[in-house]
């Protein structure tokens, strides 16, 4: 009981962040069609994750991950990327002639989807722990990457100059092979930093399946 109640807390904790940035988000955005644009996926997310909470619970490495980039796409869809006011200044600060907001989140984009490649491909029994399935996630991360900077182009068709703040380009003529290159770095960079803990937790996960 007692552990049910630390999922149930944890879980209140989740949805109450997440819900708090998203009305905030919300509130007054910079361009409302770009502020939906960001914030979309998270929202497809969000059902997903309530879905699938008993049948296929995540670790806490991965629900935690999930929440930071659903925050990171809320703040980018607040002030677009191009204007997040703490890139303005560091850009100010640095002498850049650009908000790099948006790396971040393309960072973010390679950092958070391998933890979740790599936990589905174990779960799942899709492969086993060890290499081949760090490189695995981070050739899944670097697809989505790429798929992602697809369906920009889609849209851009779609909807013209209206999805010029949604691109976030910036004028930046290497803007779409610069933003995979941050989904690289931050594919492997998760897969350094966060596999030791992540494995501790699937161990758990993976004994929790089994019953």
């Amino acid at each position: 009981m007692v552990y049910e109640g630390e999922i149930l807390n944890k879980s209140a904790v989740w949805l109450v962040t997440f819900f708090a940035v998203l009305i905030w988000s919300g509130i007054n955005p910079k361009d409302q069609f770009t502020w939906f644009l960001e914030v979309v996926p998270a929202l497809i997310a969000l059902p997903i994750l309530i879905y699938t909470r008993n049948s296929f619970t995540l670790t806490n490495l991965a629900y935690g991950l999930i929440l930071v980039h659903c925050i990171i796409l809320m703040v980018g869809g607040h002030y677009t990327y191009a204007e997040v006011p703490l890139f303005d200044w560091i850009s100010d600060w640095t002498g850049g002639e650009r908000n790099n907001y948006d790396k971040v989140g393309h960072f973010a984009q390679g950092f958070i989807p391998a933890i979740l490649a790599r936990e589905v491909f174990i779960r799942l029994s899709v492969v086993k722990l060890g290499a081949w399935c760090n490189f695995l996630a981070v050739c899944f991360t670097l697809a989505f990457s790429a798929f992602y900077e697809l369906i920009e182009w889609w849209v851009a068709e779609l909807t013209g100059e209206d999805a010029e703040a949604f691109l976030g380009t910036q004028g930046y003529v290497w803007d779409t092979q610069s933003d995979m290159a941050m989904a690289l770095v931050g594919a492997i960079s998760a897969i350094v930093l966060l596999s030791r803990v992540h494995d501790k937790q699937l161990r758990v996960k993976l004994a929790e399946d089994k019953l």
